[in-house]
């Protein structure tokens, strides 16, 4: 007969839960959980440093994201974002449809070439993209509510999402590439890897398309929603930008 199944390292998961649920520090959360896992599955006090100490050295790459974050905040303290915002004012014929639909092409296009950390939420869209998305889409009356200003954020962050993501798949050393290469290759299918990302460049032309066609979508109605709170056609909404 084969050994009982041991049960009892799954409670480092419902540490996590509860640590989560008590809003915990969550590296102690999860450096504990994996050491109360560790334990119940027979491993010494030594093994288990020596694990965390080799997982920490074999993915020390993914620490780097947090370096930008202290570059990112002291920008902003010192008025990048504001920078950002009186710069594209100066723009008179760009607007948010042309600016966003721009960003798209050039975050699809780096990511194709496998230069996907080199913009990103905290390093383009937060201190950059948005505020500029901002200013864009205030220019043709002047102002936006508040909730229209959070929805053009949200386009902003949305569109580098599908820049990235349907940008990359095209890219030859993706490791979706690579893993796809694998896959056939175990059955018997010999492809390379340009083969595989060519077939990935019309769902990223498709992509392109139907977020650019979102995008002027969201800027014809906000025009309308601002245009009839200015005009006072719209009570609450009139409020709202005020």
């Amino acid at each position: 007969m084969s050994d009982p199944m041991n049960y009892w390292p799954l409670l480092g998961v419902a540490w996590v839960v509860v640590g989560f649920v008590l809003r915990a520090n969550p590296v102690i959360v999860v450096v504990s959980a994996g050491l109360v896992s560790g334990l119940l599955a027979g491993k010494s006090i030594g093994e288990l440093l020596a694990l965390l100490g080799e997982s920490f050295v074999s993915n020390r790459a993914l620490l780097m994201f947090a370096m930008t974050l202290p570059t990112i905040g002291l920008l902003e303290r010192a008025g990048l974002r504001e920078h950002a915002l009186r710069w594209i004012a100066q723009w008179r014929g760009l607007t948010l449809t042309r600016l966003l639909a721009g960003y798209l092409a050039v975050r699809q296009g780096l990511s194709m070439l496998g230069l996907i950390d080199i913009a990103g939420h905290a390093q383009t869209v937060r201190p950059l993209l948005a505020p500029m998305a901002e200013s864009a889409a205030a220019r043709p009356h002047g102002e936006v509510s508040r909730e229209d200003r959070q929805k053009v954020h949200a386009l902003a962050a949305a569109t580098d999402n599908v820049g990235r993501f349907f940008g990359e798949d095209v890219f030859l050393a993706f490791g979706a590439v690579l893993l796809i290469q694998g896959f056939y290759a175990q059955h018997g299918i010999v492809l390379e890897p340009l083969q595989i990302a060519l077939w990935a460049l019309p769902t990223a032309i498709a992509a392109f398309v139907i977020h650019a066609v979102r995008i002027v979508v969201f800027q014809r109605r906000l025009d309308r929603r601002t245009a009839s709170a200015i005009a006072g056609t719209d009570p609450e909404r009139a409020d709202a930008v005020d």
